[in-house]
């Protein structure tokens, strides 16, 4: 617990105790509130021991701080998927999307919406950006693959150097270092 300075004004009035309380009275009062205000300090060490020990604790099973920011979200969500007034607001949407789908504009503009969408799908600009895309994607994925190969002969070449080095002091990348030292 920290000291707060107060001025002068507000001590004195502190001190002084209301008229109404005798001063065995205001003596038992100063007493309690003194034995509360030490308890209030055990009880913030306590806690802060607890919570170096669940700390600790949680450390050793590998929780994170992430794991029950994780946990404390999803009890959340829970909490609110269970409430009162989500059920009632789901309910009613769900009887609104009922409603929706059901009415003669709905059912019409999903009719004209399908008959588009198959228009479309069997023209012939939409088959050759398909095809085009298609060709484009399978290259892309082509071009890839040999950067791949590629970076992946040469990590495999360092790392046969680096061995050679290792099992022999006199081996290329110690010759070519010696050389950089004696510049």
């Amino acid at each position: 617990m920290t000291d707060v300075p107060v001025d002068n004004a507000a001590a004195s009035a502190r001190t002084s105790a209301p008229e109404s309380l005798t001063l065995a009275e205001e003596e038992e009062l100063r007493s309690e509130l003194a034995k509360v205000e030490e308890e209030i300090g055990t009880l913030r060490q306590v806690l802060a021991a607890k919570e170096r020990h669940c700390g600790e604790l949680k450390r050793k099973l590998g929780l994170t701080p992430l794991d029950g920011l994780k946990q404390n979200l999803s009890k959340s969500w829970h909490d609110v998927q269970v409430s009162n007034a989500y059920v009632k607001t789901s309910e009613k949407l769900g009887e609104w999307n009922e409603k929706v789908t059901q009415s003669d504009l709905y059912l019409s503009a999903s009719n004209t919406l399908e008959d588009w969408n198959e228009k479309l799908t069997q023209s012939e600009a939409y088959k050759k950006t398909q095809e085009t895309l298609s060709q484009a994607g399978q290259k892309t994925s082509a071009a890839l693959s040999n950067v791949g190969s590629v970076i992946s002969r040469k990590l495999g070449d360092m790392s046969t150097l680096l061995l050679m080095d290792y099992l022999l002091p006199c081996g290329p990348v110690h010759q070519t270092l010696g050389h950089i030292k004696h510049f």
